[in-house]
Formats: C-alpha cells, structure tokens, sequence
C-alpha cells in the first residue's frame, strides 16, 4: 500500500490496523535536542481515545504509547522515533456477520476493487482508528511548534444543526464538555440532539474549526506546495472529512473585492522599528499560499458517523441484494474525537514547511553558518 507517508522534511509514516496487534508511526527528520517524554505524547492520544463519553464508542482502549526509539535521557537524538500503541480490546467476532458485505457509507467496497482482499476487522487501515499513529506524531509536531512561538488549536464548531455562537465563545469552556465545544449552550443543545439520534439508531455529523497562532510570515511555497493546499490535503486525508475551507472560504463568493480584501497597515513596536499587519482576516492567515502573519484559520466538514444500527441496504461481494444491520461499538458522532486529529494533521503541516522554509533565504543561511 503506497501513500502511508506524509511531508518532505519533517516525515511521518503511519502503520497497523483497527484489530491488529498496534498501531503506530515512525517520525523521521525531527531536529535533535527537542525534550520529549511519553507523557507528551500520551495526552494528545487522551484526547482522542474511546470510551470517554456516552458519545463515543464503548471500546477500552488505554491507548498507551511507548517510545521505541529516537529519544535518550529526555532528548530527542536526530534519529528516527518509532512509536507504538498496542490494541488490547478487539472483538473481531463483532464483524463476522459481515464479512462478505458492503458496509454503507464505509471503504469496504473500494477496498476490494482496489486490492481484491480486505479486512473486515473494523476497516482495516481504513478505519478511524488508523489516526493513532498521526495523533502521536503530531504531538511531537506541536512540541517542536511551541519551541517556535505557535500554537495549533482546534475545536468542534457544530454537530448537526447546532452551531456555536461568536458571543458565547470561550476556548475554557471547550474543555469543560466531552464534545469540546467553546460555547456551553451549544454543547448542552448538541448533546441534546445526539441523544435523540441514537435513540433512532442514527448519528451525526459535524464542523471543526482550527486556528494556527503565532506563525511568522513567509511560511508556504508559493506553487503545489502552497500553505493551504497542504493544509487541505492533510485534513481531507482524515478519513470522514468531506469539506475544507480557509479563512471566509465558501462565503467569499458572496461578498466584493472591496469586502474580501484585507487592507495593510502598520505602527511602530517598542524598538522603534515598524510592524506590518492586516486591518481583517477574511483570507485566513494565507497569502499566495504562503502564511502572512496573520492567525491562520480553516475549518474541516465532518461526515455522520457510517456505522449505525438501524436496518439499510446493501449486496454481498458477488452482487446479491441483502439487508445489514450494523453491531459492534460505535460513535455517534465522530466529531469530538476528531478535534485533536484536525490539530495533529495542521501540526504536521505547518511543522514540515517551516522547517523547509529555512533555507529559503541566503541572507539567512549566512546568517545560520557564520556562527
């Protein structure tokens, strides 16, 4: 299977399935010298682990990660970091039933064009599980982000038709409610709405928004490897996304250029020296593809929750019509968890091109070696 690796400087390869022995990734091209534990680690994967609410699926996973390699007395070494996290509480039996059925709304189908075999664990590498491996990388991402002055942080903007509101906005509350919304009336109308679906053995979709502080300007390549093409491929890469959108996004096409435009300005910092800024954010922090000092802003549309326990149709793999009801544990609404996995993926994103756009001036290489 190709595709399992992601970025050019600061890569990450991802590995294992939803019920196999573990999952994990191994991180090659983070800078020596970084202080790293597992703890660092561990408290991303807490964040997206199951079982953590009545909407999340009921699997117990501990989700605990081990630090192979890569890492010595509390610093990373410059060489490869292997991290594992071991599945212990699989139950393969759950999915026998369907074995030899195309799951709705699942990869089950094009996973047998594709490859003529499939595993029907859970999805295999298709399944939501698979994002262990990039939540542990990411992690380390964002240590190395923090080094810098940036902060990546995200939040769930709205589950179905329950949005938060400007007004009531407070990054304390989105840790205060298990489906990490920063408004507590949105979270307690949501919670609502999502016990009323699994009453109907149905689920949910919903809208992450993430905002990127602290990047410096001049962060992107101005071609393919544009800030927020990147930003898209790897969020869309998480398996039930279905839309990205940056700064005004789809709403740009209804306001004018005179509306849209961000105008510039300047004052004078403490130094003396003069400080450029935008007067508004409507581009979201992304200029030409490339960061403009600005808070970059995107937000990610989840899709409801595939797995639902209410009777649908499908066929068998030779083609014979069937019902299918769905067993096993799973999510109501897949949103809350996924908050860190949107973080996770910008981190690596914005980790890996600011590590690249190191050398994209030779006053600074000057500057680096002339030391």
């Amino acid at each position: 299977m190709a595709g399992s690796i992601f970025g050019t400087i600061f890569r990450v390869s991802t590995w294992g399935e939803s019920h196999g022995a573990g999952l994990g990734a191994v991180i090659d091209g983070c800078p020596a010298g970084l202080p790293l534990s597992q703890e660092d680690i561990q408290s991303w994967l807490d964040r997206r682990k199951p079982g953590q609410s009545k909407f999340t699926t009921s699997r117990q996973e501990g989700d605990e990660v081990e630090i192979l390699s890569g890492v010595f007395e509390g610093k990373t070494t410059g060489t490869p970091i292997a991290l594992e996290v071991r599945n212990k509480d699989q139950r393969s039996k759950d999915y026998s039933a369907i074995m030899n059925l195309y799951r709705p709304g699942h990869a089950d189908y094009t996973f047998d064009q594709k490859y003529g075999f499939r595993d029907y664990r859970g999805g295999g590498r298709s399944s939501g599980r698979e994002t262990v491996g990039r939540v542990a990388a990411g992690a380390v991402a964002a240590k190395i982000l923090k080094e810098l002055g940036v902060e990546v942080r995200a939040f769930t903007r709205s589950i179905g038709p329950v949005e938060i509101s400007p007004e009531n906005f407070d990054w304390d509350e989105r840790g205060n409610n298990k489906l990490y919304m920063p408004d507590a009336q949105a979270a307690k109308a949501a919670q609502a709405y999502l016990e009323k679906l699994m009453g109907e053995c149905d689920s949910a979709g919903g809208v992450i928004e993430c905002r990127i502080e602290g990047l410096p300007a001049g962060v992107g390549e101005p071609v393919f490897d544009k800030l927020d093409a990147n930003l898209a491929k790897a969020v869309l890469s998480i398996g039930a996304v279905k839309g990205f959108e940056i700064g005004e996004g789809f709403k740009a096409p209804l306001l004018t250029g005179s509306t849209d435009n961000d105008e510039f300005a300047s004052e004078t910092d403490e130094s003396g020296a003069r400080k450029i800024y935008k007067k508004t954010n409507h581009a979201g922090g992304v200029l030409g593809g490339i960061s403009d000092g600005s808070p970059v802003v995107f937000r990610a549309a989840f899709k409801p929750t595939a797995s639902i326990a209410r009777e649908q149709h499908t066929v068998t793999r030779e083609g014979e019509e069937t019902p299918i009801v769905i067993k096993g544990r799973h999510d109501p609404v897949i949103v809350p968890r996924a908050v860190v996995v949107v973080e996770a993926m910008a981190a690596l994103t914005v980790c890996d091109l600011l590590l690249g756009s190191m050398t994209s001036r030779m006053d600074r290489i000057r500057e680096f070696f002339r030391r």
